[in-house]
C-alpha cells in the first residue's frame, strides 16, 4: 500500500483479514503521540521510562482460549521493523493489564503468561526510541485473540518467531496505534 509515494508498510496487510474486538488504554489513544513514560530512557530518550502502556479489552469471539499482546514499530529503519514488547500466553478469562506490566519481571502479567525478547533482546517491554529526525513512527499495539490456551513457544523465541506461530491461531485482533517522533537536533 502506497500513500503520498511512500508505502505505508501495514504489518497485516499479508496476514488473513480477521474480525476485530475492543481494546483501550488509559496510557495512550488511538492514533496520538506515546506519553514520555512509553519512551525509552534505556535506550536514551529524555525522560523515557520504559512503562508499558495499561490495556483492556473486550468482545473477543467466542472460542478465545488466550491472548498474545504485541507491540511494533514497522517504521523502524531495518529491513524487519522492531518488536518492542511480545507476550504469549494470557489466560482467556484475563481482559487487562495494568500500566507497567511489562517491567522486568513482569511483575503485572498474569499467572502463566510469558515475556519474550525484545529486539533489544530483553524480555520486558522497551519504549519508542525513533532515530532523531528519522519522522515519524507507529507502534502497532496488539491483543490477539487465539485459539489455543499455550501458544507453545519458547521464552527466549524472538517475537517475530510468535507472530509466526499464532499465523493458524489468530481469531481476532485489537489494535491501537501510537505514535513517536524525536525532532533533529
Amino acid at each position: 500500500m502506497w500513500e503520498n509515494g511512500i508505502m505505508t508498510n501495514d504489518p497485516f496487510a499479508r496476514l488473513p483479514e480477521v474480525p476485530s474486538f475492543t481494546v483501550t488504554s488509559t496510557d495512550i489513544e488511538d492514533g496520538q503521540r506515546f506519553a514520555p513514560a512509553q519512551h525509552s530512557g534505556a535506550f536514551g530518550v529524555p525522560g523515557g521510562e520504559d512503562v508499558s502502556p495499561q490495556l483492556s479489552w473486550s468482545g473477543a469471539p467466542e472460542g478465545t482460549k488466550s491472548y498474545a499482546i504485541t507491540v511494533y514499530d514497522p517504521d523502524a529503519p531495518t529491513q524487519s521493523g522492531f518488536w518492542h514488547w511480545a507476550v504469549a500466553d494470557i489466560p482467556a478469562d484475563v481482559t487487562s493489564v495494568p500500566s507497567g506490566a511489562g517491567d522486568d519481571t513482569g511483575s503485572g502479567l498474569p499467572k502463566g503468561a510469558i515475556q519474550l525478547p525484545n529486539d533489544a533482546r530483553a524480555a520486558r517491554f522497551i519504549g519508542a526510541a525513533p532515530p532523531a529526525g528519522h519522522g515519524e513512527h507507529r507502534y502497532f499495539i496488539t491483543v490477539h485473540a487465539l485459539d489455543v490456551p499455550k501458544i507453545e513457544v519458547p521464552a527466549d523465541a524472538a517475537a517475530a518467531f510468535l507472530g509466526f506461530t499464532m499465523f493458524s491461531h489468530t481469531l481476532a485482533r485489537a489494535t491501537i496505534v501510537a505514535t513517536a517522533e524525536i525532532p533533529a537536533s
